[in-house]
């Protein structure tokens, strides 16, 4: 289990009892349920939702049959597993229908990536991850292959980064209070890196994981709120390392990205 990964129902649940006596535990770990379908996974047991979810098998087992019995999940007989259900798709599709933002920065997103041969990404945060809304990539052979749908983790990547710096100073402690409540161990360093991103966002205008998410993967990236007051979002640019220079990202790219942005603000 990885940061992007999330704190479960039942941490949520644990948190949110003492704080919230209209929480309600059994929805929340439905959810979360729901939650541990990533980017990528088409069919999961009633064993890879326990544990992703860390929940009882049990507990998972009246959940998926619920799930079921509601549209959310489709049980695959032959291979004993369950896959999204078509009202998950309904739920996902009036989301990103109203997004017109997506529509609108396309264009923009599409030059900037063919520009620096890189990947150029529109996310928005969900708990501990950002997810990608939107993706352009440039007809190069070497970016990113992550599509709308993926999930990196808010504090290790630029695009987490720049939405920490961009969102409230009372959410961005509650975010971090829960990423640290994950990984006690790596703590140390994910907060030096947070700190040093706040500063460079003021420095620079914008956030940057050079080899902080993965070895070999470099990345700048921009949050702002359009216009018409919807949340946070966050555009990054990124690539494989040997091909996207920290000085190409910060010199030949941040300024595009900026201007960009700006542009998106008014929307």
């Amino acid at each position: 289990m990885t940061m992007a990964d999330e704190l479960t129902a039942d941490d949520a649940a644990k948190s949110n009892a003492k704080e919230d006596r209209h929480f309600v535990t059994a929805l929340a770990r439905g959810l979360e349920v729901l939650a541990c379908f990533r980017s990528g996974d088409k069919l999961l047991g009633n064993q890879d939702l326990a544990e992703r979810a860390r929940l009882p098998k049990s507990t998972v087992s009246r959940l998926t049959y619920t799930l079921t019995k509601l549209g959310y999940l489709q049980y695959d007989d032959e291979a004993g597993k369950y896959r999204l259900g078509t009202a998950t798709l309904a739920l996902g599709s009036a989301m990103l229908s109203k997004l017109d933002i997506r529509q609108l920065a396309r264009p923009d997103m599409q030059d900037l990536a063919d520009f620096s041969h890189a990947t150029v990404s529109l996310g928005m945060r969900d708990r501990l991850s950002m997810i990608y809304v939107e993706n352009c990539r440039s007809q190069a052979a070497l970016t990113l292959r992550l599509d709308v749908g993926a999930r990196i983790p808010i504090a290790l990547t630029a695009m987490g980064r720049a939405y920490l710096a961009e969102t409230s100073t009372s959410e961005r402690a509650d975010i971090l209070e829960r990423v640290q409540e994950f990984d006690e161990q790596k703590w140390p360093s994910i907060r030096d890196g947070v700190q040093r991103a706040l500063e460079e966002y003021q420095r620079l205008g914008v956030c940057t994981s050079f080899g902080e998410w993965q070895s070999d993967v470099n990345a700048i990236a921009v949050a702002f709120r359009p216009a018409s007051g919807s949340s946070i979002l966050s555009i990054n640019c990124g690539g494989p390392a040997f091909n996207l220079a920290p000085e190409f990202l910060l010199d030949e790219v941040r300024p595009r990205l900026l201007e960009m942005v700006e542009r998106l603000r008014r929307v």
